[in-house]
């Protein structure tokens, strides 16, 4: 792309045309479509008609998500676009997270494409997905949307997570370091023994205590913030491919 969508742009345009790639020029080049995305996202209103996807640390929001884009719902995946899963263990390791403005174009390029009289679904975040802000306007349609909050039993969601994390789990120095994050939130004890788990390689009965100590009390906290009970809830009782694809049709229905 050209900044100011000049002579460069044109020019090259035209030869990718010649050979045979589909190409299309922005009037006034990426500038115009920078103000577009900023007008759509950075501001208060409209809300957009979000549905949020909640619950638990391990809960399969992120595979709910997944099943309900599969069967033509409309679905904003934060994580994805951001490339972090949102948490202290968030770090895909597969590269860095997209700049703040990448990051919003991707988001902007989805949402306009989309049936804005029909629920958008999004998964429960904090305003920071890693080191990316969500977009404004996302944010406070997320803030006051209904909620679809998803149970699963502890056990279940710990073996959900093994699976779920295992590129970090295979990776011994990333585990320990994604652990030392919650050094000054858990004490020294706590994050001790969590690193015995890790070297032992007892990674199931780390995410029971992860979850148990430190994710669980911290849904815990922001549910009682909002004060709001949920729209729908999904009793998840398995983690197959076929269990998210029952709870997205009946979501869907």
């Amino acid at each position: 792309y050209c900044w100011r969508g000049g002579m460069r742009s044109n020019a090259m345009a035209t030869i990718l045309s010649s050979v045979g790639w589909p190409t299309g020029v922005v009037k006034g080049g990426y500038r115009t479509w920078r103000r577009d995305v900023v007008a759509g996202l950075d501001c208060d209103e409209p809300l957009l008609p979000v549905h949020l996807i909640d619950g638990q640390t391990g809960t399969g929001k992120t595979a709910l998500l997944h099943a309900l884009a599969a069967q033509g719902g409309q679905v904003i995946d934060l994580e994805g676009l951001a490339n972090h899963r949102g948490s202290a263990f968030g770090d895909m390791g597969d590269g860095t997270q997209p700049a703040q403005r990448l990051f919003e174009t991707e988001t902007w390029d989805q949402l306009r494409r989309m049936d804005l009289s029909k629920p958008v679904f999004v998964e429960a975040e904090s305003a920071l997905v890693g080191q990316r802000r969500v977009p404004r306007r996302l944010w406070r349609s997320m803030l006051a949307a209904p909620r679809i909050e998803m149970h699963m039993s502890l056990d279940v969601r710990a073996d959900f997570l093994v699976r779920t994390y295992a590129d970090i789990i295979a990776e011994a120095p990333r585990l320990a370091a994604a652990i030392g994050k919650l050094k000054g939130i858990q004490s020294k004890e706590t994050i001790e023994a969590w690193l015995a788990l890790a070297g032992q390689g007892d990674f199931r009965e780390l995410a029971r205590q992860l979850m148990q100590q430190h994710y669980d009390p911290l849904y815990a906290r922001s549910r009682k913030r909002r004060e709001d009970k949920p729209e729908t809830v999904i009793e998840m009782t398995g983690t197959g491919e076929e269990d998210f694809k029952a709870a997205a049709a009946q979501l869907l229905a």
